[in-house]
């Protein structure tokens, strides 16, 4: 489901609400500097979730440098 523009994807959650993708998207915002693309929350065997996520670097400038000798 894409929650404010994030990909948000739950493994292992059959019964994952567009609140609780809010409230990840929100979590995960609020501990990265960079604009987040995806998000990944899987259910683990000990109940607990393993948030997992792809951030958009910088873009950058190639720069070629040319040797002569």
């Amino acid at each position: 489901m894409i929650v404010d523009g994030v990909n948000v994807k739950f493994i292992g959650m059959d019964d994952a609400t567009r609140e609780e993708a809010t409230a990840y998207v929100a979590y995960v915002r609020g501990r990265v500097s960079l604009p987040v693309k995806t998000i990944n929350v899987k259910l683990c065997d000990d109940g607990m979730v393993d948030v997992s996520y792809t951030a958009r670097g910088e873009k950058f400038e190639r720069i070629r440098r040319i040797t002569g000798a």
